[in-house]
Formats: structure tokens, sequence, C-alpha cells
């Protein structure tokens, strides 16, 4: 077995791939570009070596700084993770030459399946079924109009070396290729290094699922069943699980016999992940791509197999057989996967920049008859920066089946605090309650259909509104008496005192009747029965865990001065708390209106100006581009949201803009 290896990446993937050395008794060296110096994984390697500055194009993108840390470390292999040279051939060849292991597939297949155009080419001469779409590169935009208006719309304009969400667009029409083809390309040169695109028929109502294959080096494949991975958002996937709601069994013995087949096809020797899009309609299905790569969502196989796929790939790449066979693989119950994003819902998922002032993830292991799992490359204090993909982490949980993986799920999320930067820790768990979610009824478009100005917050039943009414009352009774029986130290008081109060919350004023208990407090609201609120809390504590009339709950608290802000599953809201005579003086405030920002165009996130596509005296209609700023590596188009004559320009290409920043003023 290897002494050392090297892993060249960053963030969750290299502590993932540490954590397995570890135990497997290996030494690791990690490359680090000036961003990452003082990251986790940098804390948890055995050795760092600088390679560059913070954008990847200077630092985890140039093979021979990698090379060079490989041969100043000592190392014998490179576990590359995903993204960056995970799937370059060219990369894996240069190692080969240099006598270094690479812990991957071996070059030929990489060359024949890890590029979207080749794969294609090779799974049609294999007899697969793919995708109708355009078998070449496309040079320029009036190719990519020809090419698309040939196959018809919609199309999907994809980086051919692309993967994880990034250099993919969907275009309707003539336009949207036009503005969406250099802004792809773009894209794809930035983020791996190779601006070749292809453009292929875009699937509607599709689901997109995947199976997980892994070689060794003595001609044995086997498949690990499949990943549901249809929850996607700007084509990146937010929300995996393993199994999939839609397949039988037959369905998915076939898919994997064609997985396998096509993996042996082209000698297949490693971890690696053959994509399909499936009909919710007949279960047909076709092949997509080939990832020559560990799948960012391989935690929900490692759940349901028990196996750990890093291993399995040290242990090929070194030349052992495969530890397993195609009859021993099982499905283990359900797991579901969600990625913690640093985006904002609210404005339709843009990215989202800053210090991580507060992150506490739910504590790992034993929940009921479920596990939790939290994958994570960052700590308290650490910052999210503009230079690589938004995710903070990705919280798995495996249950006996897939409801009560799903509860499980939004269990963890509520209990999961991030605070200093925007989020979509709420969405995450609304999602966990979406009603056709739940019932496994669901394609790729999900979030674009039930979202599609964004999340703005779920919608409070019933039962969530008495809770949160009841939370808030009792924390505000339960730290009002407390402070009044603060006498030269905290003391735990809990004797039977009542009070009342008015909660508003959601424009309701409901009267409430707070009695507290050694266990919590009996409360009473709008003259109802009165019900028992058990909670192990303090004021000053962010999380309130309990149950509210016998059924348990954990929700987000923080004081607010005249109450609380409280959040659960995606319902987020504000408590006032007051006497009667507070409350009515209130209801009695006049609502602050919004200020009229129409005429302003302002970049809806943080990040760097690629382009303005405008100047003073020039007319702008509703929907036109006038910017492009680029933020974790993908490009986005600032359109005008109504028509005007640009009055004043206020930044130019190669500016940081922060998110709300004013670029362009129309008269």
């Amino acid at each position: 077995m290897f002494d050392k290896i090297l892993i060249a990446n960053r963030g969750e993937i290299a502590v993932r791939i540490i954590k397995t050395a570890r135990r497997m008794g290996i030494k690791t060296a990690l490359v680090v570009s000036e961003a990452d110096r003082d990251s986790l994984a940098a804390d948890m390697a055995d050795e760092t070596i600088l390679i560059g500055p913070a954008p990847a194009a200077q630092s985890y993108l140039l093979a021979d700084k990698i090379v060079a840390a490989v041969r100043q470390s000592g190392a014998q292999a490179v576990h590359p993770g995903f993204g960056f040279l995970s799937e370059n051939a060219e990369f894996a060849d240069r190692l080969a030459r240099e006598k270094i292991v690479f812990i991957g597939p071996n070059v030929g297949a990489i060359r024949a399946m890890g590029d979207k155009l080749e794969s294609k080419r090779a799974a049609a001469e294999a007899g697969v079924s793919t995708v109708p779409g355009f078998m070449g590169e496309i040079d320029g935009v009036k190719h990519a109009v020809a090419v698309a208006e040939e196959i018809g719309y919609p199309v999907m304009i994809k980086a051919s070396a692309g993967g994880g969400g990034k250099g993919i667009r969907v275009a309707e029409n003539r336009k949207e290729v036009e503005e969406g083809f250099p802004a792809v390309k773009a894209e794809a040169k930035a983020s791996f290094g190779d601006d070749r695109i292809l453009i292929e028929k875009f699937v509607r109502a599709p689901r997109h699922i995947e199976i997980q294959v892994m070689g060794d080096k003595h001609g044995h494949v086997v498949h690990l069943n499949e990943r549901e991975c249809s929850i996607q958002r700007r084509n990146q996937k937010v929300i995996e699980e393993a199994p999939s709601s839609l397949l039988d069994a037959e369905t998915r013995a076939k898919m994997g016999a064609q997985a396998v087949a096509l993996s042996k096809a082209v000698g297949y020797d490693s971890a690696g992940t053959v994509e399909f899009v499936a009909s919710g309609a007949d279960k047909s299905f076709y092949f997509l791509e080939m990832n020559t790569r560990l799948q960012v969502e391989h935690p929900v196989t490692e759940m349901i197999t028990g196996l750990d796929l890093v291993e399995l790939m040290i242990r090929v790449a070194n030349g052992e057989k495969l530890p397993i066979t195609q009859k021993e693989v099982k499905i283990n119950g359900w797991a579901v996967e969600s990625r913690i994003y640093a985006e904002d819902p609210q404005r339709n998922f843009l990215p989202s920049i800053g210090r991580l002032k507060t992150y506490r993830p739910p504590a790992e292991g034993p929940d009921g008859d479920a596990t939790v799992r939290n994958d994570s490359g960052v700590r308290e204090g650490d910052e999210i920066s503009i230079y690589y993909d938004p995710m903070i982490a990705k919280l798995v949980t495996h249950a006996p089946n897939r409801l009560a993986a799903l509860d499980a799920q939004a269990r963890a999320l509520d209990g999961f605090l991030i605070d200093g930067l925007q989020h979509n820790v709420g969405f995450l768990g609304a999602m966990m309650q979406e009603p056709d979610f739940r019932s496994g009824d669901f394609t790729t478009a999900f979030i674009k259909q039930h979202f599609p100005d964004g999340f703005k917050g779920a919608t409070p039943t019933p039962d969530d509104t008495e809770l949160l009414i009841a939370a808030a009352a009792f924390a505000h009774a339960f730290g009002a008496d407390r402070a009044r029986r603060i006498s030269g130290r905290m003391a735990d008081i809990r004797n039977g005192a009542a009070s009342e109060w008015v909660v508003s919350l959601g424009g309701a004023h409901a009267p409430t009747r707070v009695t507290l208990t050694e266990e919590g407090a009996l409360v009473a609201i709008d003259k109802g029965a009165a019900k028992p609120l058990a909670a192990d809390w303090r004021p000053g504590q962010p999380l309130m865990r309990g149950s509210y009339a016998g059924a348990p709950f954990v929700l987000k608290i923080k004081p607010t001065g005249e109450g609380f802000t409280l959040q659960r599953r995606g319902v987020a809201a504000r408590a006032l708390v007051a006497s009667a005579r507070g409350a009515e003086l209130h209801r009695r405030l006049p609502e602050k209106q919004p200020a009229d920002t129409s005429k302003l165009i302002v970049s809806p996130m943080p990040g760097l100006v690629v382009t303005i596509e405008t100047a003073v005296g020039r007319e702008v209609k509703t929907g036109e581009g006038v910017a492009i700023v680029e933020a974790m590596k993908m490009q986005n188009i600032i359109r005008a949201e109504r028509d005007g004559i640009v009055s004043k320009v206020l930044v130019a290409a190669g500016a940081s803009v922060m998110a709300d920043e004013v670029l362009v003023e129309l008269a």
C-alpha cells in the first residue's frame, strides 16, 4: 500500500479523502492555494504545499505545480477528488509518464468517457441509446444557433469537459443561444481549462438518475445501484438520494447492466458514474455522460451499501482486486443528502460570500432509527470566497425507508446553525415537507416550477403558527421570570408562575397565557386549552429543542429586542411579544413603505464584473442584458427590469462588486 498520497483538491472532498487515508494508515500531502492555507483540510493533512494564488487557473488547474508538489512531498500517488483536474486526461497521462499513480481510471478510459463528445460517440458505437444532439465541436455563435435550430428548441449548451453543474445553460430560443453560448464557453475555460462546447436536445420533464460503477485493473466491474439527482437548480444538484423512488428492480437491473457493459467496453478501472435521463412516465432511459471520477453525492451510495468508495479507489489504484461481486451488492435502507450552499434562496439562489460567524452542524451519529453524517471542509470563522464552489457542507441522513430518511433530514436541518452569510438551510428544510417531493413525483424542473423566483420562505401551517407562538411566549415568559429573580447568580426558576402576553406573528395578534413548569410551560393561546411545552432551553441558546402537545420539535430562536425571530423547516417568522397595551400601540404604528429602486440595476450577488454591455445615453429594454458578473466559477447575466435610458454607469469591467451594489442607473 502507498505510504503517502497527495490530494490535488480542496474543501470537503480533501477532508473526506484525509479521513479514509488516516484510517488506512496512509500519510497525506495537500496542495493549497493562498486562499486555503489555513483551511480545515490544511490543518488535517500531514503536509501542505502552497501552489499559487486563489484563482484555480493559477493554482489547482496547473499540472506542473501538482507534479512538483508530488516530487517535493515524496508521495507515490495522487487523488484528484472531483472537479479541477480529476477528469483531465492530459494530467493523468502526465502522472503516468512521471511514474506517479493516479487514483482514478486509466488514461484511455478518461479519454473515451471523460469527454462528453467522445463518450456520446463511444456510447452510440456500443448501441447505447443517447439523447439527440450534435456529435462534434461547436464553432462560434452562428454555428451554435444553426445546430440548435436543427435539433429544435429547447437545447442544452454544455461544456464538453464540464461537471458539477458548471458550464451548462438551457436555451429556449435563438436569443438565449446567442447569449448563453459565449457565457458557457467562458465558464468552461475558467473552470476546466477547456472551452469546447456541445449542444443536445433538452428533454422536458426528465429524471436525473446515475449509476455508480467500480472497476479494478483485473477486468472486474460492478455497479453499486443508483442515485436520484433530480432536485437541481441552475443544473447543479441540490438534493440526492439512494435508491431512486422511480426505479423498480427490473429497471434498476437494466440500467446497471448497461452501465457495467459500457464501463467494460472502455476498460474502466476505478470509481465512476454513468448518468442517465429517465422518463417518469414509462421508465425509459437515455445515456447522458460518464463522470470518470468520484461524485460529490457518493455518501448516499456509501450509506446504503456500507462501502467506502475512497478506500476502494485507493486499493484499486494499488492493483488490488475488488473485494465484492455484483451479487454481494445490497440496498440497505434509504439515504438522503442535502448540499448546504452559500447562496441566497430569496434571490433565486444566487451565490453569497462572507465569513462563517457561526457554523454548528448537527451532531453526527444515531438519531432514533436514523443516522446523521455531515461532510464539510469548513469551520466556524472560515470565509466563503468568490473563487470556488459555494458548497459549505453535505448533510446526509440514513434510515430504514425514504420518509424516515426525509424526516431525519428535516430534524438535522432544523438543528444546523449558520450565520454570517446567506445560505439555503431553510429552503432545504422546507423541501423535506413538500408534498410532491415526499411522494416521489418530481422532475429536474421541480425547483424552477415550484420556486420560479427563488424561495421566499415556507408558508406556515396552522400547526406551525401555533408552535411558534407558543415557543415565543414561553421564551419571553421564562426570560422575564428569570431576569426578575437574578440575585448574584443565574438561577433556574420554574415554579408555576403565570403571565399573560400578546404574541404578534404574521399579522395575527394572539393573547397567550403562560404557566411555567419544571419541564417548560403550559401555554394557552387565544382562550384555547392549555397545552404542555417541554423544552431544554435557556435564554441565549440559539436552538430550542423539545415537544409541544407531545410532538417533538427543533427550532432556531434569536431575540430581537421586542421579541424573537424563529425558524423551522423553511418557515421564518418574527414574533413580537408584549403586554396587551404594548401590542395595541404596535398595531397603530404605520407600515414603512419600501423605497422605489426600479431605476437602479444592481448586482444581486458579490463578484467580479466581466463586461459592461451598455453606455450612458443608450436605451435598454426590459430583460436586456447590461452586464456580466462572475461569482464562484459562474457567469451571471444582469438584466434590466424595466425600459429606460442609461443615465449613469457606475462600474467598469474588472471591478469587484458587492451584493446590491448599483451597476447602472436609468433616467
